[in-house]
């Protein structure tokens, strides 16, 4: 009876653990890709472990099988000493080019054919290890010619020392070279391309953000603008044409709609403006705002990305001239060569406390625009008086265009 019921709770536990399973597995992919760990950088700790094969060298002096057992045991203090020496100074880059690491390097060199020489057998055991401190210190162009030389030292005296079976020992010290030195390269190239990646995210994230502060302040602030004075307009107009009024309201309404429209295009990044669009929406806040609007549009049909920087300049230097200047007339001007395009919005007007005294942000953004682009844009009061903001940008031309002058009533 005890046995069935703790099977019972059993078959109970394992369909509740298959039940969630599905769902602890499905968790990462629903909330994103984990982000990934780095770890710390690999230190010359790594490489310590492989001090154990000259255990049998030490055994040899313990065991009374090595000829002057005290020189022995100096030579293999100092070896050691000078290996983990090495390794530790081998990650860091600076340490690991200096002049010190390079001598320390020559000393193992000079003491591991002394102590082969002299002793054989487990003795031999020491040109691999120093295979694995010259792969760690010496990478670079030069590490094949050093691998070599290296292993064609140790094949020489392990060869005098114990015959053909030197030729092991030379290709373990080779081996330890090379496949050291790989796979330490390898490492520092992973994490040198994993920094990179990240200050490219840091750099894309930033771009995104300021394209997004430039389009929401270049997008609500025309259309606010434009808000705000048809309201006016149907305000003024109420008490004497409710028809006019209505008109104006209804203006509001769709150009409330079509913020919402831009706002979301912006916010995904796929906006593109139409200059011919911008145009149509500069004369008709213009004429709300009781500014006769004049635009002159000559040249050939100009690529999609040219009309959408020459619609943002467009769009806020319309603005600022609703905003700003007090004008009583607002000139449009758009002249396209075959290699070149020219933006012109002047305005007769005072320019107040707006962009007449200065760039203001929105100006601002736009020169940042435009010079990604190649192109330029100026701004400041002209002379005779009012304000021009004036763009030129490269363009490549694409055929003939009619060239009109559209005016619209005052």
């Amino acid at each position: 009876m005890a046995m069935t019921r703790t099977r019972g709770r059993l078959r109970g536990i394992s369909c509740r653990l298959d039940a969630w399973q599905p769902a602890r597995q499905s968790a990462p992919s629903e909330a994103g890709e984990r982000p990934e760990r780095i770890g710390p950088p690999p230190t010359g700790f790594a490489l310590l472990p492989w001090l154990l094969m000259g255990l049998g060298s030490l055994a040899n002096i313990f065991q009374g099988r090595t000829s002057n057992p005290w020189i022995g045991g100096l030579g293999l203090l100092v070896f050691n000493s000078l290996y983990i020496y090495v390794a530790m100074r081998s990650f860091d880059e600076k340490r690991r080019d200096s002049p010190s690491t390079r001598a320390a390097l020559a000393v193992m060199a000079l003491l591991t054919c002394g102590l082969s020489l002299a002793y054989g057998g487990n003795w031999l055991l020491f040109f691999p290890l120093l295979g694995l401190a010259a792969g760690a210190a010496l990478r670079g162009r030069w590490l094949g010619r050093w691998g070599w030389s290296l292993a064609a030292l140790a094949g020489a005296v392990a060869g005098f020392k114990d015959g053909w079976n030197g030729l092991n020992i030379a290709y373990g010290t080779f081996l330890s070279t090379m496949v050291t030195a790989a796979i330490l390269g390898l490492s520092d190239a992973v994490r040198q391309l994993r920094a990179a990646r990240e200050e490219l995210a840091t750099r894309a994230v930033a771009e995104e953000r300021l394209r997004f502060s430039r389009d929401l302040h270049d997008l609500l602030g025309h259309t606010l603008s434009v808000i705000v004075v048809k309201s006016e307009a149907a305000r003024r107009l109420a008490p004497r044409d409710l028809d006019a009024a209505l008109t104006q309201i209804t203006d509001i309404e769709s150009v409330g709609r079509q913020a919402l429209t831009e706002v979301r295009e912006a916010v995904t990044g796929y906006r593109e403006g139409s200059l011919g669009t911008e145009l149509d929406r500069a004369r008709s806040a213009l004429t709300a705002a009781d500014v006769e609007p004049v635009v002159h549009r000559s040249g050939p049909p100009l690529p999609p990305q040219t009309e959408a920087l020459l619609g943002w300049v467009v769009r806020e230097a319309v603005t600022n001239v609703v905003r700003h200047s007090g004008a009583s007339r607002c000139e449009i001007a758009v002249t396209g060569g075959t290699e070149r395009v020219r933006l012109t919005v002047t305005d007769n007007g005072t320019g107040g406390d707006g962009p007449a005294q200065g760039p203001g942000t929105g100006l601002t953004g736009l020169t940042e625009r435009l010079a990604s682009a190649g192109g330029s844009l100026s701004a400041g009061a002209e002379a005779r008086g009012g304000f021009a903001v004036t763009v030129e940008l490269p363009v490549a031309a694409e055929g003939p265009a009619p060239v009109g002058v559209v005016r619209a009533p005052a």
